[in-house]
């Protein structure tokens, strides 16, 4: 072996190994500048927990997202069971940017909202699919109030999300969804995989009170995805948040509120594919991973990483998605120069 053939282990041309490198997601650059964004997909850390009431750690979500992240390939992914490649091209044409972490303020939760919400505001105005990373899943609604086109919500999660804002007790993990359906630009929340003995009654008659449709494991395996994607139009614009506690707690052991009877990653799997197919996908968070309490290989990150890439590819798949492209190439180019 000569010199010429010794590569160094960091830079241009690097081994992929996921240990070497800085831990962004996918491996994709990092912009940030958002002002400055040249990509299709915007992924955007919001690491806090102050919204969690019981145990810390899901602050440390995204990093953990973002290494895991990177044991997948640089230039997309082979799914033997469609024989198809995903993310391909925006991988190897880099639409995909990494934009790093929203700033937070520890102690001031309503200041970090604000800044969770300027910060999607300046990646939508980009015409950029935000990927957010949690973070608990109080962030969510500041993630959700940065749009102002009409949307729908789906959440998938094991708890209802509803509690009543009492005494300033309203910016937890328990609050984001009554937080979402007062937004006005909001038209339905969809709630699906709702199953956790801890959900309150009157949350719960809440939630369904305002119309919001709530989901448990009974009808969502009786029905399937057609259940769920029945209360759309077809190319409907839908935001998905997803808390990994809507899987099953033996999947999930980094994460704090896991509970039993959830779904199957292959039932998760399906529902995602099934609304990427149907509807026109705005953008999706995953929250709720704790790195402190998963096992030494960090499967509930690599879990959640997963689950991100593979919705993400089916999502990039859509003729939709591959049609607008140079609607949002104008649309960056509009942004710019302001």
């Amino acid at each position: 072996m000569s010199a010429a053939d010794i590569r160094p282990m960091s830079g241009p041309g690097s081994s992929s190994y996921p240990f070497v490198g800085i831990p962004s997601f996918l491996r994709s650059r990092i912009e940030a500048d958002i002002s400055k964004l040249d990509a299709d997909i915007a992924v955007l850390g919001v690491p806090t927990d102050e919204g969690s009431p019981f145990l810390p750690g899901s602050r440390l979500g995204p990093r953990g997202v973002r290494e895991h992240s990177m044991r997948f390939g640089a230039d997309g992914y082979y799914d033997g069971r469609d024989d198809k490649a995903y993310l391909e091209y925006e991988l190897t044409n880099r639409r995909i940017a990494d934009v790093g972490d929203v700033n937070v303020l520890p102690t001031n939760a309503e200041g970090t909202w604000d800044n969770v919400t300027a910060a999607m505001r300046d990646v939508l105005a980009t015409g950029a699919l935000p990927v957010v990373l949690g973070g608990d899943h109080a962030i969510s609604a500041p993630v959700v109030r940065a749009w102002d086109r009409p949307l729908h919500v789906v959440h998938f999660d094991a708890h209802i999300d509803y509690s009543p804002f009492r005494h300033g007790f309203m910016y937890t993990n328990t609050h984001p969804m009554r937080h979402i359906r007062a937004t006005p630009h909001v038209q339905s929340i969809t709630q699906v995989g709702i199953r956790s003995l801890r959900n309150g009654m009157q949350d719960v008659r809440d939630s369904l009170g305002d119309g919001n449709a709530v989901i448990g494991m009974e009808e969502f395996r009786d029905g399937k995805p057609g259940r769920l994607l029945g209360r759309f139009d077809e190319d409907a614009a839908i935001y998905v948040s997803i808390d990994i506690d809507v899987l099953d707690m033996a999947l999930v052991p980094g994460c704090v509120s896991a509970e039993p009877d959830g779904l199957s990653y292959r039932e998760l799997r399906e529902a995602l594919i099934a609304i990427s197919e149907h509807a026109d996908v705005v953008g999706f968070d995953l929250v709720e991973v704790n790195p402190l309490l998963d096992i030494g290989t960090g499967i509930t990150s690599y879990l959640a990483a997963h689950t991100i890439v593979e919705f993400l590819g089916h999502v990039c798949a859509q003729p939709r998605w591959i049609e607008r492209r140079q609607e949002r190439a104008n649309l960056r180019r509009a942004n710019q120069q302001r």
